[in-house]
């Protein structure tokens, strides 16, 4: 029961209560910012609101017969956090003026709007997302810059999370290592990698090591960008988790890349630290020499040894470690990826989300238990391995066997060595384990065969079905939804097939005007859930979210049965062995030879990777198009970024073909397919 207050002589509410007194003991109300009790809008400068919601405040209690020394909770909901720092002093003086020196328990939460919630009045804030409504939570980011840079309200897609009733702040950091070890897993192993293991005790100990040399060695504070390039191993593991402990926001990167397109990394994020593996030091380095945001590059060791100045220094601080206050709305990671322009995209996902496609996917799914064992090939770098071979075991008490060199080979052994369970993996990889078991290679351990990154071909499925019995999971995920959200299960599985949503999701086939096509059809493929895109200041927003539903770019259609089926990719995306490959960037990179006069690149059907980089050159006069040149080519490309997107065949031309205008008519280059 409860009894609404109404202070004397204001207008009537409309559509929320003045306060609320409960059980006749505590009292809640709103400040009602910028209106007066005569229901007029006082003044549209921000310390004049916050002194007009102060006294409402005030009024509100006496109504109820309180004084404001009896306010125990004040919390403020703001929508230009910048503006409430810089008005800080004003706003002391005012709040002593009308409160006095009373200070009850405080918070800030940065919203993007205080809305008008239809013809019934205000009802508090809100973020409007696509025709949904999501309220941001409390933050615990002093550095404010992700909250800062989140999209506009309108060009959010709809989020729902009602099924994952996570509490207002929460460190998903902590919640896969020390959480585990109060559940019992602190003797169980997390880690296996470069001839060791760790459990669940060493694993959260070390974190929380490296949580304390960060915040108290190198300044760190919660919301900073740290970055960390590493290849898969246990210390990048614990370096990811400690930065996420310490509140920063983690931008992992792949060892491959070079100093221009980490450059390009940090200035989109402004990375100011760094955490390197000692052996890749060199392009970091490189990188950050002119940088006006990079300042702190610090080394780890990579091996089993501690030998390097992050491990040191570690080493000499406590096992415990209380990380400071983050809200599960906060921005716990950025994950970055390529445009089709070649100018990267940072997709920012809160702490929530991390353990959402853990508790959502994985869970549903896989169906994870403490026994099991992953193993697989995808970077940590890349959202789709950081959640297959660290977020899904850690979450589940399992364990992960982590490879700096994931060849199809190196895993065939590390599944016959660990009697691996769970694999994470392209098509490409498991032809290759195909061939093994063959010629005796003993992968039956293996209970789920996850294939995700390029387009399972039938053939691939089909046989793996017959060599071991098991299904093939298919999936589909994206950096900017962080993991899958389509997938076959077990127990529902064809070939050829993507399957069906994961619970939480919703996904359906579009036209260009968002209209949803028949069965049968091929279109767009729209998808909404717990998870979604948001950019980190980019207009690409607008052209990946449309009313309220995510466009990952793909082409599908949907058969009688509700079941996706892959049909190709809506841009010009290369998709090679999993990777995702820009054109223009490797196009960029040819022209930077002296024998490359001009060059288009296309995308060509291969039968072992999907897809694989064709590059169109025209040279210069006096330089001749033989092997040797092609060999040059290529090694010039792998030297300027990351070796993956080199041209595996180079095919010189006389002319480009192009339009009246000189723009290259890519899809010219093509061959019909044979």
């Amino acid at each position: 029961m409860h009894e609404v207050l109404h202070p004397r002589n204001w207008k009537p509410a409309k559509g929320y209560a003045h306060g609320i007194a409960a059980h006749g003991r505590m009292i809640f109300t709103g400040g009602m910012i910028g209106w007066t009790g005569d229901g007029r809008f006082e003044t549209d400068d921000f310390v004049g609101q916050v002194a007009q919601a102060l006294r409402n405040i005030v009024a509100v209690l006496a109504e109820g017969g309180g004084r404001p020394e009896h306010l125990v909770r004040l919390t403020w909901y703001v929508t230009d956090k910048a503006e409430y720092l810089g008005n800080l002093r004003a706003l002391g003086a005012i709040y002593q003026e009308i409160i006095g020196r009373h200070y009850p328990a405080m918070a800030l939460v940065q919203v993007v709007a205080l809305v008008e919630d239809g013809p019934g009045g205000n009802r508090g804030d809100g973020r409007r997302a696509g025709g949904g409504s999501m309220t941001l939570g409390p933050s615990g980011h002093s550095d404010s810059f992700t909250r800062d840079r989140l999209p506009a309200a309108a060009d959010w897609p709809v989020i729902d999370i009602s099924a994952f009733p996570y509490p207002d702040w929460l460190n998903a950091g902590v919640e896969l290592t020390d959480r585990m070890v109060d559940r019992g897993f602190g003797d169980h192993t997390a880690l296996i990698g470069n001839g060791r293991r760790r459990t669940y005790k060493e694993l959260a100990d070390w974190s929380n090591r490296i949580a304390h040399a960060l915040v108290e060695d190198y300044g760190v504070v919660p919301g900073n960008r740290v970055l960390i390039r590493s290849a898969n191993n246990p210390a990048m593991v614990a370096a990811w988790l400690g930065a996420t402990k310490a509140g920063a926001v983690v931008v992992n990167t792949m060892p491959m890349l070079r100093a221009g397109e980490l450059s390009r990394i940090i200035d989109k994020a402004e990375v100011s630290h760094a955490l390197c593996d000692t052996r890749l030091m060199e392009d970091l380095i490189t990188a950050a020499k002119e940088n006006r945001f990079l300042k702190t590059v610090v080394g780890f060791d990579g091996t089993a040894n501690h030998d390097a100045e992050l491990d040191r220094i570690a080493l000499r601080k406590t096992v415990r470690f209380t990380p400071p206050p983050v809200g599960r709305d906060d921005v716990a990671l950025l994950g970055f990826t390529s445009g089709t322009t070649g100018e990267p995209k940072a997709t920012m996902h809160f702490h929530r989300d991390l353990l959402i496609i853990a508790d959502g996917y994985a869970r549903e799914v896989i169906g994870v238990t403490p026994q099991d064992v992953f193993v697989g090939s995808p970077p940590l770098a890349f959202t789709f391995g950081l959640g297959g071979l660290a977020i899904f075991p850690l979450r589940f008490g399992a364990s992960a066997a982590l490879l700096e060199q994931a060849s199809p080979a190196n895993m065939i052994s590390i599944i016959e060595e660990h009697r691996a369970t769970i694999c994470f993996t392209a098509p490409t990889a498991y032809r290759v384990m195909l061939k093994a078991m063959e010629d005796g290679a003993d992968l039956s351990s293996l209970r789920a065969a996850v294939s995700a990154g390029e387009t399972l071909p039938a053939p691939v499925y089909q046989d793996w079905i017959a060599r071991t019995g098991k299904p093939m999971l298919d999936g589909i995920g994206a950096t900017e939804m962080l993991h899958i959200f389509l997938t076959n299960r077990f127990t529902d599985h064809r070939p050829a097939c993507t399957g069906r949503p994961v619970t939480g999701y919703q996904a359906r086939i579009v036209d260009d005007a968002m209209q949803e096509r028949p069965r049968g059809e091929i279109g767009r493929l729209a998808v909404r859930g717990p998870t979604g895109c948001r950019y980190l200041a980019d207009d690409r927003q607008k052209t990946y979210v449309k009313d309220g539903w995510n466009l990952t770019g793909d082409s599908f259609w949907q058969d009688d049965e509700g079941r996706f089926h892959f049909a190709a990719r809506s841009d010009d995306m290369i998709v090679s062995a999993g990777y995702n490959i820009a054109g223009p960037e490797v196009e960029a990179a040819l022209l930077s030879h002296p024998a490359v006069l001009e060059c288009a690149v296309i995308g060509v059907a291969d039968q072992d990777r999907g897809q694989i980089v064709e590059a169109h050159v025209v040279l210069v006069a006096g330089h001749a198009g033989d092997a040797l040149l092609i060999k040059l080519l290529q090694d010039h490309v792998k030297s300027a970024i990351a070796p993956y997107k080199y041209p595996r065949r180079i095919v010189f031309a006389e002319a480009l073909p192009k339009t009246q205008t000189g723009k290259i008519q890519r899809f010219r280059l093509a061959r019909p397919a044979e």
